[in-house]
């Protein structure tokens, strides 16, 4: 595993956005969630999300998956409008992975029975199907687990399976919702060197939100703070945590990072 990030991606070689929010608002009846928010995610960046709860956070990943679609604005992914795709066509066209807070997985199937359920949909090729299975059990270490039942699993171990059948397909983004609650901090250690060697190792664009913004902070290249349906700030950790907007909205004055 690779350690915690000692630096911070301040340029891309290639700027180009992979996600991309333009004049996106959302309501749910007279309730404004989202404000014309306007945002950019680029390729191979690691992507922080933090806010209050009922700020919207979520939602982002609904309307990017195509669960919800907007009352107004664009979405694009990899340069196209998406908002039109339905959810299994979003995902198979811009390979879109995700990974919820809850759930993910089925209990009484055991962690390989999992991966090959996931496989047949998602790997058209029966024979790459073993192989990327195999890679996955071998990359996130769960070779002794592999015929255990999922509900018997720890909680990291759970979330290592979580992350493993999303990335079954390939995916060139990857979404982590609430990846650091209810963890403990050897299994929050042991994440954040997952999502930054996907992102060394594979080039995969990763969207994180969260409540721990110390754990968030420690693995992102950029990060934004959402409050009362708008962005207030984005900016590298470092910078964002100096930010008055995030301080007065999010952090609070006696936020201490690093």
């Amino acid at each position: 595993m690779a350690i915690i990030k000692k630096f911070r991606i301040k340029s891309f070689k290639k700027v180009n956005s992979i996600i991309e929010f333009e004049n996106v608002s959302l309501a749910y009846g007279n309730r404004l969630i989202l404000d014309n928010i306007n945002f950019k995610i680029n390729e191979g960046q690691i992507f922080g999300m933090l806010g209050p709860n009922g700020v919207g956070k979520s939602t982002i990943f609904n309307l990017i998956t195509g669960l919800i679609n907007p009352k107004n604005g664009k979405i694009k992914i990899a340069g196209e409008d998406a908002s039109e795709y339905p959810i299994y066509l979003r995902t198979k066209r811009f390979k879109v992975g995700y990974v919820p807070q809850y759930g993910g997985y089925f209990n009484d199937l055991t962690l390989h029975d999992n991966l090959k359920a996931i496989s047949e949909i998602v790997i058209e090729n029966k024979n790459l199907r073993n192989e990327r299975i195999n890679y996955l059990i071998s990359k996130f270490e769960l070779d002794n687990l592999k015929d255990i039942k999922a509900k018997f699993l720890s909680g990291g171990q759970k979330k290592k399976l979580v992350i493993a059948l999303s990335l079954l397909s390939e995916p060139k983004v990857l979404l982590l919702d609430e990846c650091f609650a209810a963890l403990d901090v050897l299994t929050i250690k042991m994440l954040q060197e997952i999502i930054v060697n996907l992102q060394q190792e594979s080039n995969i664009t990763i969207c994180i939100c969260d409540h721990q913004a110390r754990d968030l902070l420690a693995c992102v290249d950029v990060a934004m703070i959402l409050s009362n349906g708008k962005i207030i700030a984005q900016n590298t950790p470092t910078n964002l945590v100096k930010d008055i907007n995030a301080r007065n909205a999010y952090f609070g004055e006696s936020f201490k990072f690093n």
